[in-house]
C-alpha cells in the first residue's frame, strides 16, 4: 500500500514546497526543498529488485548527487558541480543498458542541435553580462546532461527517457531565465518538470533492466 501513497505524498510535498513555503528564512526554504528529493530516493529503493544490476546502483547515486545540488545551488558553482556528477551518474547507468536501435540512435542529432543553440545564447549571454568564467562550466553542463538524455532514450525505457526529457525542461527553463531573458512563471515551471523528471527517473529503476532486454521502439 505504501507504493501507492508515496508517490501521492511526494506530490503533495512538492507541491507545498512550490506554492506555499516562503522564499525566506532560507533555511527553511532549503529545507523543504530537500524533503521531496529525499522522498524520491527513498521510493527509488523501493523500486530496486532484490538483484541490483550496475545501472541500479549508478542511477541511485545520480539521485543522491541530485539532491546534494538542490541544497547548494544557492551557491550556484557548487550546486552545478553535483548536478554535473548526477547527470555523469545517470548517463553511466543508462550506457550500462545500452539496447541499440538505429531510430534511437539517430536520436543525438536534434539532441546535438538543442544543446548547440543553448550554448550559443548562454555564450552571448554570459560575455554580455560579464561572467565569462561561467562558460567552461556552463558548456561542460550542457555537454553532459546532452549525452544523459541520449543514453537514456538509448535504454528504450520509457519512464528513463520521459524523466530525462523533464530535466533537459527543466535546466532549460532554468538557466534561460538565470542567463538570457526573464521566463514568467520560472520557478513553478522548473520546480515541475525538475521532481517530475526525478520522480521518472526513479521510477525506471523497477522496469530498465527488464526493458532493456527487448525492443521498444
Amino acid at each position: 500500500m505504501i507504493m501507492y501513497r508515496l508517490p501521492l505524498l511526494i506530490l503533495a510535498m512538492s507541491l507545498l514546497y512550490i506554492f506555499i513555503i516562503p522564499d525566506e528564512p532560507l533555511r527553511f526554504k532549503l529545507l523543504f526543498k530537500l524533503i521531496p528529493m529525499a522522498m524520491i530516493i527513498f521510493y527509488a529503493t523501493r523500486q530496486l529488485p532484490r538483484k541490483k544490476s550496475a545501472a541500479h546502483r549508478l542511477i541511485l547515486i545520480g539521485l543522491v548527487f541530485s539532491m546534494i545540488g538542490d541544497g547548494t545551488l544557492h551557491w550556484f558553482i557548487i550546486g552545478l558541480t553535483a548536478f554535473l556528477m548526477g547527470h555523469i551518474f545517470y548517463l553511466a547507468g543508462f550506457l550500462t543498458r545500452w539496447n541499440f536501435s538505429w531510430i534511437r540512435l539517430i536520436t543525438i542529432l536534434p539532441i546535438a542541435g538543442y544543446g548547440l543553440f543553448m550554448a550559443r545564447e548562454q555564450i552571448a549571454a554570459l560575455n554580455q553580462n560579464g561572467n565569462e568564467s561561467l562558460i567552461i562550466p556552463v558548456l561542460a553542463y550542457i555537454t553532459v546532461i546532452s549525452l544523459m538524455v541520449w543514453s537514456a532514450i538509448m535504454t528504450g525505457n520509457k519512464w528513463a527517457i520521459m524523466g530525462s526529457i523533464l530535466f533537459v525542461i527543466s535546466d532549460s527553463i532554468l538557466a534561460w531565465n538565470m542567463f538570457i531573458s526573464p521566463v514568467n512563471h520560472s520557478g513553478v515551471l522548473i520546480m515541475t518538470t525538475y521532481y517530475g523528471a526525478q520522480f521518472l527517473i526513479a521510477h525506471s529503476l523497477d522496469t530498465i533492466v527488464k526493458d532493456s532486454n527487448r525492443i521498444v521502439w
